[in-house]
């Protein structure tokens, strides 16, 4: 049998997901693709992936897998999740080396909403429209078009894994705070000036209607210039639709291709990975840009994203990873003999 990881708990939404499939919006077919594509690079770079290679996202409640293969590196990043390895303690953002028999757990998320599991390699599963990404509501990509449940074997690629496990230290790893960095439209111009007032000075909170295709807020009422319906266009990550209520839904990876409310503004692309990472209850602000502070923004953000695989070290040298099992455990005399 070839090598696999055997799903022992599904978790509460975990999928797999890559960057997403694209040039087929046109067709009705969503993108998808992993909401923090950000902690996403940086799992795939800790087993020395490359960026785009698929990983399993896993949403509020992690799952458990067991290991069915001889040898496998495997690393997780992204919101706050406790890890257990044969049932120790494990972390996060820094890579581990397994083999048959071993079985990692994820719990419940302490902060944050999603966190990435990548495998050296990635995992051997055809592409559907040239991606993995999985698309529950039309069955598509991923395996078998739906979220992992137990007893499901995750074919494992053939990479092996190079030079020691990798690390990434705190200060390295992505902030997921501060307000949300929006450029204005575009029918903006579908909202009086008092409207778009309300949108960029209140706070809005996170709704228990969030999901992947889109963040439903609560808050203070946005008001129409004339009416909240347009002709249908395009919808893109980010997009932020106000419809007759009044409150804004921002639209993320698993969006509707077109719609028919008007969208006062949308997040900037280097801020997706911070809204993946809001909860149900937590509070979201906008800060308006201008096109040409976000484009800024964006190359700066791509030099951050270019710079990962260089801010990785050997998870063995990374302050606070060395606990008194490991130091045990580790052939740390090795060579020296008795006289």
């Amino acid at each position: 049998m070839p090598d696999h990881l055997l799903v022992v708990r599904g978790g509460l939404f975990s999928t797999l997901q890559d960057f997403g499939r694209f040039g087929y919006q046109r067709y009705g077919i969503s993108a998808s693709g992993a909401m923090d594509t950000v902690a996403m690079r940086i799992a795939n770079a800790l087993v020395g992936n490359a960026p785009e290679t698929a990983v399993v996202e896993m949403t509020m409640l992690g799952l458990g897998v067991a290991v069915e293969a001889a040898g496998a590196r495997i690393a997780i990043a992204g919101a706050d999740f406790p890890v257990t390895l044969n049932g120790r303690p494990a972390e996060a953002w820094r890579a581990y080396d397994v083999a048959r028999g071993d079985l990692l757990e994820v719990g419940s998320a302490r902060a944050g909403m999603r966190a990435y599991l990548a495998v050296a390699g990635g995992f051997a599963v055809p592409p559907t429209l040239g991606s993995l990404s999985t698309h529950s509501r039309s069955n598509i990509g991923g395996f078998d078009g739906r979220a992992l449940r137990q007893g499901d074997r995750l074919p494992l690629g053939t990479a092996p894994a190079a030079g020691p496990p990798l690390g990434l230290d705190a200060a390295g790893q992505p902030a997921t705070d501060g307000p949300i960095r929006v450029v204005l439209g575009p029918q903006d111009d579908a909202f009086t000036a008092a409207g778009i007032a309300t949108f960029l000075t209140s706070a809005y909170r996170v709704t228990q209607k969030t999901d992947r295709m889109g963040c439903q807020l609560d808050g203070p009422a946005i008001e129409h210039a004339d009416g909240f319906n347009i002709v249908s266009d395009g919808i893109m990550n980010g997009s932020i639709q106000v419809p007759g209520q009044g409150r804004p839904i921002i639209l993320l990876a698993d969006r509707q291709t077109t719609g028919g409310y008007p969208k006062i503004a949308t997040v900037i692309g280097p801020d997706l990975h911070r809204l993946a990472q809001r909860r149900p209850g937590e509070e979201i602000r906008f800060e308006r840009v201008t096109v040409e502070e976000a484009e800024a923004i964006a190359a700066r953000h791509r030099a951050l994203l270019d710079a990962i695989p260089g801010r990785l070290r050997p998870a063995a040298g990374i302050m606070g990873d060395l606990t008194p099992e490991r130091l045990l455990a580790a052939n740390l005399v090795s060579g020296v003999v008795s006289a």
